[in-house]
């Protein structure tokens, strides 16, 4: 098993530290402050030094996870340049185009696939880790014309040893995506959140379930929610225009003839529709990475909502929901 640098140590990366290391792989994880100490004390091999980290990773060619916020990326992957330039690199942020463009700026030489846990709390820092946080979790691992297979395939090998599943997909689907499902979510929290405020401690009083599952995400950390969706402006603006419309035509037809069933029904359908999909049936498959087109079917699979399951040697092995199989 190949040796993993985590830079990062919050819930994230410590997570992430703590589930690597129970597969018996040698980790270690660079963090500045108090976090370096608190995970030393826990048992685990920590340091504030990041290049010295870098280098550690370089001599013995490891995966390096960069766990840091997206302000914080840029700073990192200049230290990746010149101390582990030819890395196998790979990360866990919540937007995946703007990191990629920044690692072929300043890391250009890296071997790069970028990763995207989808799995967190809304707690934050080393303290807030658990092994156990990827467990049947999806993990999105970003396939381009041009990634670098060998760096896919040891970011694969780690998600699936810790327990979650692999979706492959572009970065550009990945920021589409989650614009739809994880910062659309979140951007309403805090409006949902902000207006019932308003009405003070009435509201604290009768709140209960819907409001709950509604708000949930609004309790974490201001600028964790703004790194990731102000990094993905581009995406979530349109997704975000679709929804105000769909607020404007509920608030226009409720003014006119009361009724909000056309809203009501078609929220219905959707999650009724999503909620199928997850019960579909499965067909198994295999992709050759070594193929020619082997970036072309993993991309097909992500897109089609297959999930790689198991990489042995050179192949992929995988399932496809049983209506899109002939797609893939």
């Amino acid at each position: 098993m190949r040796d993993v640098c985590v830079i990062g140590l919050g819930l994230l990366g410590g997570s992430l530290l703590r589930a690597a290391a129970a597969t018996d792989r040698t980790v270690w994880g660079a963090v500045p402050g108090e976090e370096a100490a608190a995970a030393r004390a826990a048992g685990f091999d920590a340091t504030t030094d990041t290049a010295r980290a870098l280098r550690r990773a370089a001599e013995r060619d490891a995966l390096v996870v960069v766990a840091v916020p997206l302000p914080a990326l840029d700073d990192v992957l200049t230290l990746v340049a010149r101390h582990a330039p030819e890395c196998l690199l790979t990360d866990v942020t919540s937007v995946k185009e703007p990191v990629l463009a920044s690692v072929r700026e300043l890391a250009g030489r890296a071997r790069y696939t970028g990763g995207h846990p989808m799995a967190g709390t809304t707690d934050s820092g080393w303290a807030a880790g658990d092994s156990a946080l990827f467990d049947g979790a999806t993990w999105a691992l970003c396939v381009e014309d041009d990634t670098d297979l060998t760096a896919w395939r040891e970011a694969a090998v780690l998600a699936l040893d810790i327990g979650a599943r692999v979706c492959p997909l572009p970065a550009a689907e990945h920021d589409d995506t989650v614009a739809r499902i994880s910062h659309l979510p979140h951007l309403f929290a805090e409006v949902l959140a902000s207006v019932a405020a308003q009405n003070g401690p009435l509201s604290a009083s009768l709140a209960a379930g819907s409001f709950r599952d509604g708000t949930r995400v609004a309790a974490t950390r201001p600028e964790l929610v703004r790194a990731m969706t102000e990094g993905n402006r581009a995406a979530l603006l349109p997704v975000l225009d679709e929804a105000l419309g769909a607020l404007g035509a509920a608030r226009g037809s409720l003014a006119s003839t009361g009724g909000l069933a056309a809203t009501i029904n078609a929220g219905h359908a959707g999650v009724t529709s999503l909620r199928q999909h997850t019960a579909l049936d499965h067909t198994a498959l295999h992709i050759d990475l070594d193929a020619t087109d082997a970036r072309t079917a993993l991309a097909a699979l992500g897109n089609q909502g297959g999930r790689v399951t198991a990489v042995e040697d050179t192949t992929a092995t995988a399932e496809v929901p049983r209506d899109h199989s002939e797609r893939c």
